[in-house]
């Protein structure tokens, strides 16, 4: 029987050590399916840093959290063993060696992985990881920003390039690559024809409006199939409403509602691995934008245990 999260009943849940969900650490289980690691790592933000803090905002915001999943039907701590495994510590004053560093880390973890960051540079290393386990992904990428652009004043590695790097690299199903929620300026017209040559589709914020949930669900399952999937999420894909503590915010977001929603339309998906990236909690109030990523891993790590019979 997995060991689940510490009983709110007994301990209140403003008490004890703050793990995800309140689970248990990595070192207090045999073996863990599912393990929930932070990256608090930001040197690759290119306007407001902050989403360091984001791994221990996050925690202390999932505390609320409770071990039935109505909207999915699951309680995802007795299907799996999941756990805390800590954080992935990395140098913040040289990227490549972070990069290096979050990888070696993650493919040493002998579980999937939910990872907190930390802003979008961590995502290559950890497509990296999972690319070694399972060979080329399907990626889902839900954020306001295409994250492909080539280079920031010279660098190959920072929070706006990490899946054209990916692509380049072949850690990615080119056949099956979206992007959803994507909205606001961009440097030119060329950024979109340069991601359309990656690979990558499109479902921008206004397309979720105008088309509705249950026609973007749809889409997205039919690009990804069965294929072994990664989802990574950047908490900006949120409106400011819902999401203000972040690093580059852009008006017109989804609803927190609407990307649940999406995320527990994926049920059945052959999801190998997930991030929740770019929180930054100075920029925080009420702890809006933490709540809404601790929602967020919870419902990724639902996913993954509706793969697991019951």
């Amino acid at each position: 029987m997995p060991r689940g999260p510490v009983d709110s009943s007994e301990t209140p849940r403003f008490a004890g050590f703050a793990t995800f969900a309140r689970l248990p650490r990595l070192d207090e289980v045999e073996h863990a399916d599912v393990a929930v690691v932070g990256v608090p790592f930001d040197s690759g933000v290119s306007y407001r840093p902050g989403a360091r803090f984001g791994p221990a905002a996050v925690r202390e915001a999932s505390r609320l959290l409770r071990p039935y999943h109505p909207g999915l039907d699951v309680s995802p701590f007795e299907r799996l063993q999941v756990a805390d495994a800590g954080d992935i510590a990395c140098n913040p004053f040289n990227i490549g060696e972070a990069v290096e560093t979050i990888q070696h880390a993650a493919a040493s973890l002998d579980s999937r992985l939910v990872t907190i960051g930390g802003d979008h540079t961590i995502a290559l290393p950890l497509l990296r990881a999972a690319a070694e386990k399972h060979g080329p992904v399907a990626l889902l990428h839900f954020d306001a920003h295409l994250d492909t652009w080539d280079t920031y004043f010279g660098a190959e590695y920072t929070h706006g390039t990490p899946f054209r790097r990916a692509v380049e690299e072949g850690l990615l199903d080119t056949e099956a690559l979206s992007h959803v929620g994507i909205r606001g300026p961009l440097y030119g017209k060329r950024d979109l024809d340069e991601d359309r040559r990656l690979g990558f589709g499109i479902v921008t914020a206004a397309d979720v409006l105008r088309r509705g949930l249950d026609e973007v669900i749809d889409a997205l399952r039919q690009r990804i199939g069965d294929r072994p999937l990664y989802v990574s999420v950047d908490i900006d894909v949120l409106d400011p409403a819902h999401a203000p503590g972040t690093g580059t915010p852009e008006a017109g977001g989804l609803t927190s509602r609407e990307l649940l929603e999406i995320l527990r339309g994926l049920a059945g998906a052959n999801l190998v691995g997930a991030d929740v990236v770019e929180v930054a909690p100075a920029y925080d109030h009420a702890e809006i934008t933490s709540v809404a990523a601790s929602h967020v891993a919870y419902d990724l790590i639902s996913l993954l245990a509706l793969k697991e019979k019951p």
